[in-house]
């Protein structure tokens, strides 16, 4: 059972959750009426936020992180940003681990230069270097840099470390070049909501199968978007610490801002147990506490668990998938075909004398890769075999010193000698870059994303496989029927739960820790496809775009957006990375976004306008709208519903910029983070009611823009200019913005504003 309050909620002495509309209780249990705002303050995000907090209230949080952390398909960018906005160090410890791109044949030497590009910078800047597949970015966070109390900014959107006490927060790279130059997160106090845990798993019930019933639950609803979700009741002390860790990382799919948990002995165990006992605290709400909702999750009624393909909220039980097959596998691919292009989606072939048939197995990274998930797979798999058919089961560790662990209490063993490949530490299989399944094939993982086109394949080029999200229990008991869908609550089976043996002397070996030790001597390593960011022109006063792409797709990702996998190896080369923007969801979006920014370019040099161009100027001055060609930019524009959902990933929106786009439209943005980078790589992130006023291949113009934004004025007029010269006149906005904010969208870009600031 999952239950979702309408309103906020108290909660008493950590058990009792009363409804704020019966809040008449508390007033006749303390004899005093319940105090709702200094209830507010006894969350456990409360006195995290305040301490981390630089302005000079609580409604307007300029935070201060204790640490950064990025990965090799991230910190490049981030690093070249900072030292364009004139950084000489870092300013505090940031991690950089080498788990996305390390497969080095792809793309030449392009990966490892990167790589190496990272440790020179550790030496120069002060940073803290993890090397190629020693750890994947959250593990060794947990491991080595989570802290009770503490707060950590990190480029990717699993940034969560909460079942540790420490409020993670996964954003675009802009936000971590502000912190690397000393200036802060800007951003309104969060609603805070109570995920309050009763009950107790049953056996084979995993944290994945946790963590999707709650996304399941709160996703489409928009429950926890931009929140802080703090777990808190007595369901929490049934549930072993990695547990928590693989529910919490998960909490990213639910557009929630953050998490925090409540910690116990447990936690206490865990830093014990990483030699970092002086890192925890206890933590807890007050006795009365006041939270803006309430997840009540019962964790004895979650069933094993499927999300199906393409999004970890398209959730189903096992069992009612094993009872439905065709109609649920039928509705899951017409609901998938609709959204993909040119190719499609097959699963009803999938089913064969009743059971439903899967090719591959994967369990991996940060939600997967954990000590106590593979102990369970080795648990079920032990004296098994996954079979000689088309079914194989790759397992990714987290960290070479949970592999370590796991060959020394043999369930390496028991997991090859069923016929699993043991893998590196590696991210791979979570966005599309590793264990790509053939074509037409059914891929079950324990990772974070099933979106489209994150196994790996290539609708564009015919190619299409699909992934379903499971727990690694689960994954292993169908394995263990050679690719038959199953529960592992089906199975009997005697869970070990060994002890995980921490060798803190594996990193104590190979990571670089330079933090306090810069070197500005040091010279940074470039190899041949890291280059430095174009230069971003300035807002004009007016504006004019061209749609350039128009989605009606309920939910755009940034996968869309910016294809993750092998389009990643590009990534610290922005005018080559930028040609893959929208490739597979809008090819022909880069060359006429690449139009319009030659059209710039020409404007600028003092050319003459194109006859396109020069007929919408005209056909505004037709309709009384005065204009001012020369001292105009000229850019691209999307549409898209509701654009953003998934990574933090700062190319999905800087790619954009690279070329040419100046805006895009929303009814709204899924993610604070997406709309993030939009911001601080200049592209005007505008909301729009009625977005059928235009269409794809009308100019919209927008006078006095500029001054709308400075001066902080909501409602915007714009104009459709249609083919025919007809002009249509609408309204637009742009949202909440804070100064700084307005000052970046007009200098053009973050690195523009420092550049001049």
């Amino acid at each position: 059972m999952i239950k979702l309050y309408d309103g906020g909620i108290y909660l008493v002495n950590g058990l009792e959750v009363i409804p704020e509309n019966e809040a008449i209780r508390i007033q006749n249990m303390i004899g005093a009426p319940a105090d709702k705002e200094q209830a507010k303050k006894g969350t456990i995000s409360w006195p995290i936020i305040k301490e981390h907090n630089k302005s000079e209230n609580m409604e307007n949080l300029k935070l201060r992180f204790d640490s950064l952390t990025s990965h090799d398909i991230t910190y490049v960018g981030i690093i070249q940003t900072a030292r364009a906005s004139g950084m000489r160090e870092f300013s505090l410890p940031y991690v950089m681990t080498n788990c996305h791109n390390s497969l080095c044949a792809v793309g030449g030497t392009i990966n490892e230069d990167d790589h190496k590009f990272a440790l020179s910078a550790a030496h120069k800047y002060g940073g803290i270097y993890v090397p190629v597949n020693l750890a994947n970015i959250h593990s060794y966070n947990r491991e080595t840099m989570a802290g009770c109390g503490r707060m950590i900014l990190g480029s990717d959107s699993h940034t969560r470390y909460g079942a540790l006490g420490t409020m993670a927060v996964g954003e675009g790279g802009g936000e971590l070049a502000k912190q690397l130059l000393c200036r802060t997160y800007d951003f309104p106090y969060p609603r805070v909501v109570a995920v309050y845990l009763s009950g107790k798993p049953k056996p084979g019930v995993g944290p994945q199968d946790v963590a999707l019933s709650i996304i399941g639950s709160v996703y489409k609803n928009g429950y926890v978007k931009n929140a802080v979700m703090e777990f808190v009741g007595p369901g929490v002390a049934e549930l072993p610490i990695e547990y928590r860790n693989a529910i919490d990382v998960m909490t990213t799919e639910t557009t929630c801002w953050s998490s925090v948990w409540i910690t116990d002995e447990e936690t206490q165990k865990y830093y014990a147990r990483h030699r970092r006992l002086e890192d925890f605290r206890k933590l807890a709400p007050a006795d009365i506490v006041y939270y803006d909702g309430c997840v009540w999750v019962d964790l004895s009624t979650v069933e094993c668990t499927i999300a199906m393909p393409m999004h970890p909220s398209n959730i189903y039980t096992i069992h009612e998938v094993q009872e439905n097959p065709e109609e649920i596998l039928h509705l899951v691919q017409e609901e998938a075909n609709k959204v993909l292009k040119g190719v499609k989606l097959d699963l009803t072939s999938k089913i064969r004398g009743g059971d439903i048939w899967v090719e591959q197995g994967i369990i991996a990274g940060c939600s997967g890769g954990t000590f106590d998930n593979i102990c369970a797979a080795a648990d079920i798999l032990r004296g098994r075999s996954c079979g000689n058919g088309a079914f194989s089961l790759n397992i990714y560790p987290g960290s070479m010193p949970a592999l370590s662990a796991l060959i020394k209490n043999g369930r390496v063993s028991d997991l090859i000698s069923a016929g699993a490949i043991m893998r590196e530490c590696f991210c791979g299989p979570c966005f599309g870059a590793g264990d790509t399944p053939a074509n037409g094939e059914f891929s079950i993982r324990h990772t974070t994303r099933n979106f489209p086109n994150r196994e790996g394949s290539k609708p564009g080029e015919g190619q299409i496989s699909a992934v379903a999200l499971m727990d690694a229990r689960s994954i292993a008991a169908t394995a263990a029927n050679g690719g038959r869908l199953t529960a592992a609550s089906d199975l009997e089976i005697e869970y070990t739960c060994p002890d995980y043996i921490f060798d803190s002397e594996i990193y104590e070996k190979r990571v670089y820790n330079g933090w306090r030790r810069p070197q500005p001597d040091y010279e940074l390593k470039f190899g041949p496809n890291i280059k430095d960011w174009p230069d971003m022109p300035s807002l004009t006063e007016d504006l004019l775009i061209k749609v350039c792409s128009y989605i009606t797709d309920p939910v755009t990702t940034t996968d869309e957006l910016l294809p993750s996998g092998e389009t990643s190896s590009f990534r610290s080369n922005p005018e080559r990375m930028s040609e893959y923007t929208l490739s597979r969801r809008d090819p022909q979006y880069v060359s006429r976004s690449r139009s319009l920014q030659q059209a710039d370019h020409d404007r600028r040099a003092g050319k003459v306008l194109g006859k396109e161009i020069a007929a919408v100027y005209a056909a505004l001055e037709k309709s009384g709208i005065q204009v001012d060609p020369e001292g105009t930019n000229i850019g691209s524009t999307i549409y898209a519903n509701m654009p953003g959902d998934g990574s933090a990933r700062e190319q999905a929106a800087s790619c954009q910029r690279v070329i040419g786009a100046s805006a895009n439209f929303a009814r709204q943005y899924a993610t604070k983070r997406y709309r993030s980078n939009c911001i601080n790589w200049g592209i005007i992130p505008f909301l729009v009611e009625n977005p059928e006023v235009f269409a794809l291949g009308d100019y919209i113009f927008i006078p006095n823009l500029k001054t709308a934004i400075c001066n902080k004025i909501d409602r915007i007029t714009a104009y459709a200019v249609k083919p025919d010269g007809n002009v249509i006149t609408f309204l637009c906005s742009i949202g909440s913005l804070t100064d700084t904010e307005r000052q970046i969208l007009t200098e053009g870009c973050l690195i523009n504003y420092y550049r001049n600031n």
